[in-house]
């Protein structure tokens, strides 16, 4: 099984950074390659550039919660819950157990 996660490319998890516009504001984000990917694979099925999702998900995310503490790991939660939703898999609005 770990032969799936340790022969992974090496570029995949080396982080690369992007500078975008978010609300008017020129900020960088830095993400693992592999999660750019899927930003990107994301954004193409909504028919959007990478950077257009992202200000997009900013916006919403910002729209319900009011702050994100850590938008990078956002991201790549999101990536993740694409991933699953995808391979039809139920995506959970929450963890178990987690408090309110």
């Amino acid at each position: 099984m770990c032969e799936l996660y340790v022969k992974a490319d090496p570029i995949l998890y080396e982080s690369r950074s992007r500078s975008l516009r978010i609300r008017g504001v020129v900020t960088t984000l830095r993400l693992e390659n592999q999660f750019w990917d899927i930003l990107r694979e994301i954004a193409e099925v909504d028919g959007m550039t990478t950077n257009q999702l992202i200000a997009k998900l900013y916006e919403e995310v910002m729209d319900f919660r009011g702050e994100v503490v850590n938008f990078a790991s956002f991201l790549r939660v999101s990536c993740t819950r694409y991933l699953a939703q995808k391979a039809g898999r139920q995506v959970p609005l929450r963890v178990v157990g987690a408090s309110a």
